[in-house]
């Protein structure tokens, strides 16, 4: 028996979720999307891991939330892990990133976001309460100055 036959076979994203969703949460839904990319749902965690394959024995990790109605959010944090076959190390950096979406869960503030990275977004209602009542005032101000006969 040679030395290369001792070697554990190189891990795939294929060959992850199932131990990994075991390794993060008790009730857990796994499925693979078209791409590839493997979703692992933590209902009553209401978070979720992604792993997509990126680049020759490296996956991308990502985490978010589950929002009310059981859709997705977008991902809150993200890295890229090495494929080497130790699952433990892939569950630790998980649990980091799952951390970090647990942050916004607990009510604390999120980091600030631009309102670039969220398109199609309606401007906040305060903005455009501001603009109606400086209109208001500028139409006042006018209305004064035609009665008293300035204009």
């Amino acid at each position: 028996m040679s030395a290369s036959d001792d070697r554990r076979p190189a891990a795939t994203v294929r060959d992850l979720p199932g131990p990994l969703a075991k390794l993060l949460w008790r009730q857990h839904t796994v499925y693979r999307e078209r791409g590839g990319t493997v979703v692992i749902r933590g209902e009553d965690a209401g978070r979720w891991i992604s792993l997509t394959a990126h680049g020759a024995g490296r996956v991308r990790v990502r985490a978010g939330r589950i929002l009310d109605g059981g859709t997705t959010a977008p991902a809150r944090a993200e890295t890229t892990v090495p494929l080497d076959g130790d699952i433990t190390r892939l569950a630790a950096c998980c649990r980091g990133l799952l951390a970090e979406t647990a942050d916004v869960r607990a009510g604390r503030p999120a980091a600030p976001r631009s309102s670039a990275a969220r398109p199609g977004r309606r401007p906040r209602r305060g903005r455009r309460l501001r603009v109606a009542t400086a209109l208001v005032c500028v139409a006042l101000v006018g209305g004064a100055l035609v009665a008293a006969g300035l204009v």
